[in-house]
């Protein structure tokens, strides 16, 4: 436990990592009312961390590379999170009435590769896949058991076969994010490229059993496109809305509509992490470099255009992101790893992204004792209580 200081039922809940090497954390902070979030507990994930090595040997603060190593199923009340020291992933069962309350289902089980990235829960969360990013890299999906916890998924163990180490180094080289298709029927990985050719998609037809098929489909990134980073579905569309941080973002259009487009933002450096409001009808792209979250409006065409800019306070580095429908109103939770630290927008509208409230992390977590450090800090994924 972190703090008493939260409500007796919050709205919901938000779940992150310390990903510290000697072991890894999951921190669930209770999201009040207003939006607003309250330190509440942190709870052993289970296994260690690992921060991936860049060409220039800094550690940085994009320590896997990745988004989505933290994911939650509102519909099975279950997060998971990987464990990328220890190779392993772990499941946790959520009390919907005061989603803070997470309790281990079964074992940290093998990702039965090295330096686990990302997770990805299928629409009624009762399967869930890791991507391997090390030496070891591919990916390998779970029957999500209530009991038992994670439950190998015959068939659905695949290689990769690129050359990395583990940790892995990058960011070039390195895969991004795992996720499925809005309709379940496909699995996705993006992958950001060697650094001399762009990046692109990897794709695995689902089976009714959960199994996937035995050979992948590269998808190319859109003309202009350079290195693929998130995943964030354009709802009710069959594409997505992907970072890229050598011009901004693409959009990858499964549809067959070829509506793939890449978008330069001027003035990016490196957007990396995106998340969605359906309030808004935005996309909010978090570039890390210039502490700058970029509001994209996306048309009928899924051309995009950035209505607004959202700035953060200098050395803030914020990371993973992700957003909350409380009580009608939609918030937006940005991980500041170098600030070890939460912000949190109010978004009214398109275009308005108000800054409500920024939490410390470090302090309270120092004063019970667990270290966190700016340059480990990942992940983030969202629970609206019931």
């Amino acid at each position: 436990m972190m703090t008493k200081m939260s409500s007796p039922h919050p709205a919901g809940a938000v779940y992150f990592i310390t990903n510290e090497p000697q072991e890894n954390m999951l921190i669930a902070a209770s999201i009040e009312g207003d939006g607003t979030l309250r330190l509440d507990r942190a709870i052993a994930a289970g296994g260690r961390g690992l921060h991936g090595v860049t060409a220039n040997g800094n550690t940085g603060v994009d320590g896997l590379f990745s988004q989505g190593s933290v994911q939650v199923s509102q519909k099975a009340n279950v997060v998971a999170t990987v464990n990328p020291g220890s190779n392993t992933v772990s499941l946790f069962s959520i009390d919907p009435r005061r989603p803070t309350n997470i309790s281990p289902l079964g074992d940290p089980t093998s990702s039965e590769g090295e330096f686990p990235v990302s997770l990805a829960f299928n629409s009624d969360g009762s399967r869930l896949c890791v991507l391997n990013g090390g030496a070891v890299n591919g990916i390998n999906c779970f029957n999500v058991d209530k009991k038992l916890g994670l439950v190998p998924l015959p068939n659905s163990l695949r290689y990769l076969g690129f050359n990395q180490t583990t940790p892995a180094n990058g960011p070039p080289n390195s895969v991004s994010q795992i996720i499925f298709s809005e309709d379940d029927s496909k699995l996705l990985v993006s992958y950001k490229g060697p650094g001399t050719a762009p990046g692109y998609f990897i794709s695995w037809d689902v089976q009714k059993d959960g199994s996937l098929s035995a050979q992948n489909t590269q998808i190319p990134l859109p003309s202009g496109g350079m290195l693929a980073f998130s995943l964030t579905p354009i709802t009710k569309e069959n594409a997505f809305f992907v970072t890229d941080p050598g011009i901004g973002y693409d959009i990858l259009d499964l549809s067959g509509k070829k509506r793939d487009l890449a978008g330069t933002i001027n003035g990016q450096t490196a957007t990396c992490w995106s998340a969605y409001s359906a309030k808004t009808g935005s996309y909010y792209a978090i570039d890390v470099g210039a502490n700058i979250i970029r509001e994209v409006r996306l048309d009928g065409n899924l051309k995009g255009s950035v209505i607004a800019t959202h700035n953060l306070a200098a050395n803030t580095s914020p990371i993973d992101s992700q957003v909350a429908t409380i009580k009608g109103k939609d918030y937006l939770y940005v991980l500041g790893a170098n600030a070890t630290s939460v912000d949190v927008f109010a978004l009214t509208a398109a275009g308005q992204a108000k800054q409500i409230s920024t939490v410390d992390i470090s302090g309270p977590a120092r004063a019970v004792g667990i270290p966190v450090h700016g340059a480990n800090l990942q992940g983030m994924a969202t629970y609206v209580g019931q």
